[in-house]
């Protein structure tokens, strides 16, 4: 159960009460801060899953933890863009976000049930989704146009911000279509 993987799974789940408190620190560079804990954590998630393919350290505490630690960081994470922005035009796509993973979530559960995981394990467009929302939440935690400057990237903050929010809309589409695309390999089994 201890695996190397899996230590790194839960040290990201220990990064979650780390990134919330780094992001409201009443100093100029927190929201830099948050987004280094994050990118941390989306790094992290990579490596834990590379790592128990090539160590063949797979285990089923790893199967349930590791979806599990993704989810509590982009619920968290969202939760504070939305605070953050307080604008209801971050706030659906949040939503819709969250409720995709308790819905795919909550399908992968039942499929198991019936020996059918297979049908809706994770796509290709599942991980754009993924990549396409990491992108977002460090753009829109970070926030270039404050805390740290971007004269060392020698790129303006205002194309990083329309990348972030770019990205942000990709995710909450494909969180969409995703979701109905599991759905509907599911439903043979749903119906009946």
């Amino acid at each position: 159960m201890w695996t190397i993987p899996n230590q790194i799974t839960l040290f990201r789940i220990i990064l979650i009460p780390v990134f919330i408190i780094v992001f409201y620190l009443p100093i100029s560079w927190s929201h830099f801060g948050a987004f280094a804990v994050f990118w941390v954590a989306s790094v992290s998630d990579a490596l834990d899953g590379y790592l128990a393919r090539r160590l063949n350290q797979s285990s089923s505490f790893g199967a349930f933890i590791d979806p599990v630690a993704d989810k509590l960081m982009v619920a968290a994470a969202l939760i504070m863009i939305v605070e953050d922005y307080q604008s209801w035009w971050i706030a659906v796509p949040a939503m819709i976000m969250i409720s995709r993973e308790i819905f795919i979530s909550a399908l992968r559960e039942f499929m198991s049930s019936r020996g059918k995981r297979d049908v809706v394990a994770v796509s290709t467009l599942g991980k754009y989704k993924t990549a396409a929302q990491m992108l977002a939440i460090m753009g829109l935690i970070w926030q270039p146009s404050y805390d740290i400057p971007l004269i060392i990237f020698d790129f303006p903050h205002e194309i990083l911000m329309f990348a972030a929010f770019g990205f942000y809309f990709i995710a909450t589409f494909l969180s969409f279509w995703t979701m109905l695309a599991y759905f509907k390999a599911a439903w043979p089994e749903l119906r009946g």
